[in-house]
């Protein structure tokens, strides 16, 4: 029964991640998402930070899930105040929910634009068909870009998870006491998502996202090759920068998929992308097995799979500055750019001279005016 319990509890924890992940997303305007996104996560890592001193202050498991738990209810007590917890009207007017989309515009606009301009807005949601239309998750296998788009993504989230206990393990050595290892790997989270912070609205989601692929593929392979003829301070740079380029894998996969997914399928779209990546860190128990080939097994097999991501990263769209797709017309137009910039073609033989001067024709004229005039009659003899 407890297990049970636990497994229910984690599962509403896994919910509420997600809807309050898509919920912040669809509130903000495209050259704020990222940031906004990036201080959610600070404040995420802020609460693993405190974790371990409030488990100190409870010493007891039970007193700590009984202040977890008065938490959440907190949390969940704001579902009845609409100012604090507001339904995203871009859900609502996706699934066309006219009604409850008004009364969330309404409650977004009234201090923030004239009453005349907000009126005519509201008014113009009655027209179109007034029921509601919902999706499932059955209907991305019928996709063809918005299913391309997931499995790359949720690919790319389960290696960043997944490999990340190959450069821990190299780490555990060198911090042999819990507190300082918590420490140090949240400190290589934070350091990942400062980065993606500062790199990802300037090059590009698609770019930084290869980039961090490639060095966590090429830090993997390095690692996996050379450990022994490596000297230990190479190895710990190695690890150190795989940790966090695996941690901005992760962290930009999953914001990536929350941008290229429709709206109406969003939550069911990056609801597969979050299973991928808690699947990669469940492959964590494989590394601490003592004395047996499977740490080296799953080692290889995630360098492998990382460098196949580096290939499949190249098919996706890029996001950057890009209105969330609302439908799944907008999200199958969302294609991947070229990988090369090209310039405006120019025919270099063109079929008139832009400075040529205007021809005379007139010459042209005369022979068509004798040849159209009729002929001359015969003379006599």
């Amino acid at each position: 029964m407890v297990l049970v319990a636990r497994l229910l509890f984690g599962a509403a924890l896994a919910g509420a991640f997600l809807a309050l992940y898509v919920a912040r997303l669809e509130l903000c305007d495209p050259p704020h998402r990222l940031g906004v996104t990036m201080v959610a996560g600070f404040f995420w890592m802020a609460g693993e930070l405190l974790l371990p001193g409030l488990a100190l202050l409870c010493r007891d498991w039970r007193v700590l899930q009984g202040a977890v738990t008065m938490i959440l209810a907190l949390l969940a007590a704001s579902w009845w105040c609409p100012a604090l917890l507001l339904e995203p009207p871009r859900w609502l007017l996706a699934t066309r929910q006219l009604e409850s989309a008004r009364r969330s515009l309404q409650a977004l606009a009234e201090d923030n634009c004239p009453q005349d301009s907000l009126a005519a807005e509201l008014e113009a949601l009655s027209e179109g068909p007034q029921r509601p239309r919902f999706h499932s998750v059955c209907e991305i296998c019928g996709t063809r870009v918005i299913w391309k788009n997931g499995v790359i993504l949720g690919f790319a989230a389960f290696i960043g998870s997944g490999i990340r206990h190959c450069f821990t393990r190299n780490l555990l050595p060198h911090l042999p006491h819990f507190f300082s290892s918590h420490l140090a790997l949240l400190g290589t989270e934070a350091a990942a998502c400062l980065f993606v912070c500062l790199t990802a609205e300037r090059f590009g989601r698609r770019a930084i996202l290869l980039l961090c692929t490639v060095l966590t593929g090429i830090s993997s392979l390095l690692l996996l090759a050379l450990t022994q003829y490596l000297l230990e301070l190479i190895v710990l740079t190695l690890s150190v920068v795989g940790t966090a380029a695996s941690h901005a894998v992760t962290m930009l996969s999953i914001f990536f998929a929350s941008e290229v997914l429709p709206t109406v399928v969003r939550g069911a779209g990056l609801g597969l992308v979050l299973g991928a990546n808690f699947v990669g860190k469940a492959a964590a128990p494989i590394t601490a097995i003592p004395n047996s080939r499977g740490f080296f097994l799953h080692h290889v097999v995630f360098a492998s799979f990382a460098i196949l991501a580096v290939l499949s990263i190249m098919l996706l769209p890029e996001s950057q500055g890009r209105a969330l797709p609302q439908s799944l017309q907008d999200g199958e137009s969302r294609r991947r750019p070229p990988l090369f910039r090209r310039g405006p073609r120019e025919d270099h033989l063109p079929l008139l001279a832009p400075r040529a001067l205007p021809h005379d024709y007139s010459c042209l004229a005369a022979p068509g005016r004798r040849t159209l005039r009729s002929p001359e009659p015969p003379r006599e003899m």
